[in-house]
């Protein structure tokens, strides 16, 4: 089996880290990631990096995973 590796880019790195000090949360009321209370203009960022299991997805603060800690330690 395969897998593909897609390294995190500028982004990425912004959004791990915004999580990392506190500064967003997972609305559903408001469709996605927030931070710093305004929404998030790439949804699209938040998915990837929820399911490549970087950020843990449910409703309130979030939270890196311990491997999105690991990449954010790497980046």
């Amino acid at each position: 089996m395969n897998a593909t590796v897609t390294p995190i880019n500028g982004r990425d790195r912004a959004v791990l880290r915004a999580v990392a000090a506190g500064r967003a949360e997972f609305s559903p009321t408001r469709g996605g990631l927030v931070v710093d209370g305004l929404n998030l203009s790439d949804q699209f960022t938040a998915l990837r990096l929820a399911s490549a299991g970087l950020i843990v997805d449910r409703p309130g603060p979030a939270a890196l995973t311990p491997t999105g800690v690991a990449v954010l330690a790497a980046a």
